[in-house]
């Protein structure tokens, strides 16, 4: 029986490599898969190979043996001797034997195959092969990793639950796998991603746009470019909003289940030129400027607003250089006792670079120098806090700018709110009036009251925290 099997496995070179590559794969697989129910992790490559590629040669080592044993027979065929069709007869207990083998190859087979599948589709929604496997996401994944949403997978947002999106994704994937092999990928990566799963199915699988939250209190800390730099507060009371009752208002207003509104933009959604808000079975359309919308880029057809439109940027999030300052500063990863850090740090940051490496050595060689020539003394006697103030800034450039993507300060605008882009001001601009002479409102008080604006001791917080 063991000869007969040997037989039938080497007598054709394609049979041959077909149960070498099944052997070997199937062993390999098995071996890291105890490695990994064990604990052993050692990064995305290594799941990929495990569970994509190792499964992929075993399949492929099976395909072989039967078509190397086609092959054999097609051979034989065309010599002197005719072969005949195999006769089965299950009372034969050569042929019960082959039978209680193949069934067992078959099962093991089987369970391998199963497992792979099943890992691999785990490997392959896992976070660490979105961001860490291909290096055109590290941008993605170095600001995911510092956002609200750092906890939640990749596949929550992208893909969601369901057939069908799982299906688009790896099919728009493999598209996406291609294009960085034969390095046609655009750089930077565009936004906004128009076949992105809308919010409803999403967001709000967790987000729950028209419950009533009502107001928020937002405290916005900035820092002064003084020699010894000064904290300001900007203090707003945010009017969230939601559903009371059966009334939508607040900024939550937007989304609201009882209110649709519909918009035209340039292809960034950057110039929004048309709105259409229907409530209560009245349509009303606002219109800007025929000459400001002719001169927009692209037109795109009509858009259903929901959370993405003003949430553009809910996890890979990129900031600007006086913003993520303030940020260090006020978390106190940059010294606020080194003169004129503030300055100096946006200073240095607000310079395109064109490289990483050279970045961080300019970013370093700025501070140092600056420090050295200005301040010789804070120089030599508080160098451990200027090390950490190039290791911060370093590090803040690293976070937002990918000279190698171009990716720059400002290249993903963020429309929440209207500090740093127009956000709320592409609608709410006053620009946009129906036929009737009707305008959208430009008003601040809808969405907040300002309590304190650049102050340093509000009184609101004196009286919030004693």
């Amino acid at each position: 029986m063991t000869r007969s099997i040997l037989e039938l496995l080497t007598r054709n070179f394609v049979t041959l490599i077909g149960a070498a590559l099944t052997t070997v794969s199937a062993l390999v697989f098995l071996s890291l898969f105890v490695l990994d129910l064990l604990g052993f992790r050692a990064g995305p490559y290594i799941g990929i190979i495990v569970f994509v590629l190792l499964p992929a040669l075993f399949v492929l080592g099976l395909l072989l043996i039967p078509l190397g044993a086609w092959m054999e027979r097609a051979r034989r065929k065309g010599g002197a001797e005719e072969r005949r069709l195999p006769v089965i007869d299950l009372n034969s207990p050569r042929l019960q034997r082959m039978l209680i083998i193949f069934l067992a190859a078959t099962t093991i087979n089987l369970v391998i195959v199963s497992t792979g599948t099943y890992k691999a589709v785990e490997v392959m929604d896992s976070t660490d092969f979105c961001g860490k496997s291909c290096h055109v996401m590290a941008p993605e994944f170095s600001a995911y990793s510092h956002s609200p949403h750092s906890r939640v997978g990749c596949v929550e947002c992208h893909i969601g639950s369901g057939t069908s999106w799982f299906v688009k994704s790896k099919l728009a994937g493999t598209g996406q796998l291609f294009a960085v092999l034969f390095n046609t990928y655009p750089r930077p990566i565009p936004t906004p991603v128009h076949d992105l799963r809308p919010a409803s199915e999403t967001c709000e699988q967790c987000h729950w746009p028209s419950k009533f939250i009502g107001d928020r209190l937002r405290v916005i800390t900035h820092f002064t470019n003084d020699e010894k730099t000064k904290e300001r507060k900007t203090v707003l009371m945010m009017n969230i909003g939601g559903t009371r009752g059966d009334k939508a208002q607040g900024i939550h207003w937007h989304v609201d289940p009882g209110i649709q509104i519909r918009y035209k933009s340039d292809l960034k959604r950057q110039q929004i030129t048309d709105v259409e808000l229907t409530r209560e079975g009245k349509t009303k359309v606002y219109k800007i400027n025929s000459a400001v919308a002719a001169a927009s880029n692209g037109q795109s057809d009509w858009r259903t607003m929901d959370c993405v439109d003003c949430h553009n940027r809910p996890t890979h999030i990129y900031g600007l250089p006086a913003r993520e300052v303030d940020a260090a500063l006020a978390a106190g990863r940059l010294d606020k006792g080194l003169p004129f850090i503030r300055r100096e740090s946006v200073q240095a940051l607000s310079i395109d670079y064109p490289s990483t490496a050279e970045a961080r050595a300019r970013l370093s060689k700025a501070l140092k120098d600056f420090y050295a020539k200005n301040y010789p003394e804070v120089s030599t006697g508080r160098s451990a806090q200027i090390d950490t103030a190039v290791k911060t800034v370093q590090e803040i450039y690293q976070s937002n700018v990918f000279p190698e993507m171009r990716i720059q300060w400002g290249t993903y605008p963020n429309f929440l709110g209207h500090q740093e882009t127009p956000g709320c001001f592409r609608c709410h601009d006053g620009e946009h009036v129906t036929d009737s002479g009707e305008k959208i409102s430009k008003s601040c008080s809808r969405c907040h009251a300002t309590l304190a604006t650049e102050e340093e001791d509000p009184e609101i917080l004196q009286a919030l925290y004693p």
